[in-house]
């Protein structure tokens, strides 16, 4: 194995210094490193190094919607975005409700070698919300999985909530929700307003998420479990969480970057790549979710990545498919709407992308700082350059980005998997 000798890197956007990479591990960070004879030097001048960054929330859509992404495409796509670990949604084909589903999908992510996949296990059978499904063998099984989500849809059943907060406790998992009572969304294309009104689609009101936000918060302190709030998109969401977090109550929130950036104003194209759950939001609710994003009411970013075939984009709105892809782009999103604007440092974006999702989802190998015995997860990033996103550049199978024809900050130089190169120069390494 190449040993790797990187020079001149700002660690986490703070003090200058070298990286010796060895036998999938930092052996030490410094200045002045004696490498081995052998080890390449990457002069990493101007160059952020970040800890390899976590998605707690990416749609690979392997098994059964290959067409989509596959685990090779999705992680590969990752890696391009600095990513060294995903969470697989469960909203496969057939659903990840069973060991030998999510076992698949964790050696396919072996196979693939881009980034460690982590499965998400599905909360209920085949997702349909009326009976928990095998968690403790997704637990047990090789893919040890510790985070369940019906993602896509609400564990909406209050007591069948509580029993899997309850259920879980057993092995310390994670239960993660999807915030959205059905009840107050049925046919819903975009956010309640007064745009929605004017644009004829049946709105999206923010108290479907709240609602459920709330509920989830109180059922899980009464049983004692661990909460995790899926891609929280508005004002009162952030104002309930915060409550929480100052009552003491065990919760964690995350934001996906269209959330960060975009608002509800797109939807008037009737352009589908702006149609995602949950919807785009007004620009007093993307304030919000960046001010709980800076002071940590919002634990972490996600991508929330949730690729589609053209055919499920490319026709009218109210019969396109929800999602956006994002792992590309995720980290240039947070530097334009967080460090750009002096709401995070880079020490800060380390912390919201890589070390608290990797402690949510209890991925040890990563989330680890750059230090000397650490396993050699890290991004080299340049924050001074600037990128025009082009669909057809994608890395992934699908060109469903909400940031087409965007020139954004920030481009990934080199991603390294356990001291091996999955992107050099911008670029997959193979």
């Amino acid at each position: 194995m190449t040993a790797y000798l990187i020079t001149g890197a700002k660690i986490v956007g703070g003090e200058v210094a070298d990286l010796l990479i060895d036998n999938e591990e930092i052996v030490a960070v410094g200045t002045g490193l004696q490498a081995p004879a052998d080890a390449e030097t990457i002069d990493a001048t101007g160059l952020i190094a970040l800890p390899g960054l976590v998605d707690l929330h990416t749609h690979l859509r392997e098994p059964g919607r290959e067409d989509a992404e596959t685990v090779h495409t999705g992680t590969r796509a990752a890696a391009v975005g600095g990513f060294t670990a995903v969470f697989a949604m469960a909203n496969t084909d057939p659903v990840a409700d069973t060991a030998g589903v999510v076992e698949q999908v964790w050696r396919l992510g072996r196979e693939a070698g881009y980034a460690d996949v982590y499965p998400i296990g599905a909360v209920t059978v085949g997702r349909q919300g009326t009976q928990l499904a095998e968690l403790g063998a997704m637990a047990d099984s090789a893919a040890r999985v510790r985070v369940f989500s019906d993602d896509g849809d609400c564990v909406w059943d209050a007591a069948l909530m509580r029993r899997a907060l309850e259920y879980v406790k057993a092995f310390g998992g994670t239960i993660a929700q999807h915030a959205q009572e059905p009840r107050l969304t049925k046919g819903a294309q975009m956010n309640e307003g007064a745009l929605s009104g004017v644009l004829g689609l049946t709105g999206w009101p923010s108290v479907a998420e709240e609602a459920i936000i709330a509920r989830d918060i109180l059922l899980n302190h009464h049983v004692g479990s661990k909460l995790h709030i899926c891609h929280l998109s508005t004002k009162g969401s952030v104002e309930i969480v915060r409550a929480a977090k100052r009552r003491g109550l065990d919760v964690t929130a995350e934001v996906t970057p269209h959330h960060l950036l975009l608002t509800e104003e797109l939807a008037a194209s009737y352009d589908p790549v702006y149609k995602v759950n949950p919807p785009l939001r007004t620009k007093e609710d993307v304030e919000a979710v960046r001010e709980g994003l800076a002071d940590g009411t919002i634990d972490i970013v996600a991508t929330d990545h949730a690729p589609h075939p053209v055919e499920d984009k490319d026709c009218e709105w109210s019969a396109a498919a929800f999602g956006m892809i994002g792992l590309e782009t995720a980290l240039s999103v947070v530097q334009h709407a967080m460090v750009d604007t002096k709401l995070l440092t880079w020490a800060d974006v380390a912390d919201r992308m890589s070390y608290r999702p990797a402690a949510i989802g209890q991925a040890s190998d990563h989330g680890r700082p750059l230090e000397a015995g650490a396993p050699a997860n890290l991004v080299l990033v340049d924050p001074a350059a600037q990128r025009t996103i082009v669909p057809e550049q994608s890395t992934s199978l699908s060109r469903n980005t909400p940031f087409a024809g965007m020139t954004l900050p920030g481009q990934v130089v080199a991603t390294f998997l356990r001291g091996t190169p999955t992107v050099r120069d911008g670029k997959p390494v193979r």
